[in-house]
Order: C-alpha cells, then structure tokens, then sequence
C-alpha cells in the first residue's frame, strides 16, 4: 500500500498517510476540519522486492574454474589435481608427468 501526501488549501496543514490504493482520496483536513485536502503527486519510495529471484546474482551459474587456478596447471577437463594418472603405452612415469 502506497502513502499518499496531503495538504489543506484552508490551514497548510500537510501530512502523510497509509492507504490503500482502492480508498478514496480524503477530503476532510483533520486539523482544521474544512473539506479543503488535496492530494499532492509525491516521487513515491520506489519498489522494495524481497525474498530471492530479484537479483541478477540469483541467476548467475557458477563460473568453471580458470586454466591453473587449481594450482596444478592442468588444462580445462584433464585429471583432478592429485588424482594419479596412468602413463601411456611406450612412456614411462617420469615421461607422462612430464607433458602435463
């Protein structure tokens, strides 16, 4: 629900006031009593969303980890740093941990 600004044409009383935007508009200034409100066009607070699925960050995927950010300086989709990697046929251990 919207606050809505008001101010009397008879007293300048201005004010503010929680309402509804199905209620209709106040005629009567409370302090003066005369039927001389008008309401006044305010630049409002804005939207205020809550909860998730507001934010660009709420959608965002996870992003792969970069080429030697793991340390290991292995390419993207090769073995997990740490994982043992059997060497291929006519090279020795030494060899295959050599190319990497």
């Amino acid at each position: 629900m919207p606050t809505y600004e008001y101010v009397c044409q008879k007293c300048h009383h201005a004010f503010e006031i929680f309402q509804s935007m199905k209620d209709e508009s106040l005629k009567k200034c409370p302090e003066c009593k005369k039927l001389a409100l008008k309401r006044l066009v305010g630049g409002g607070a804005g939207l205020i969303f809550k909860g998730t699925g507001f934010y660009i960050t709420d959608y965002k995927k996870t992003a792969a980890p970069a080429a030697g950010a793991s340390g290991g300086g292995e390419k993207a989709g090769g073995a997990e740093s740490g994982a043992k990697s059997t060497p291929k046929s006519g090279e020795t251990k030494s060899t295959a941990a050599a190319t990497k």
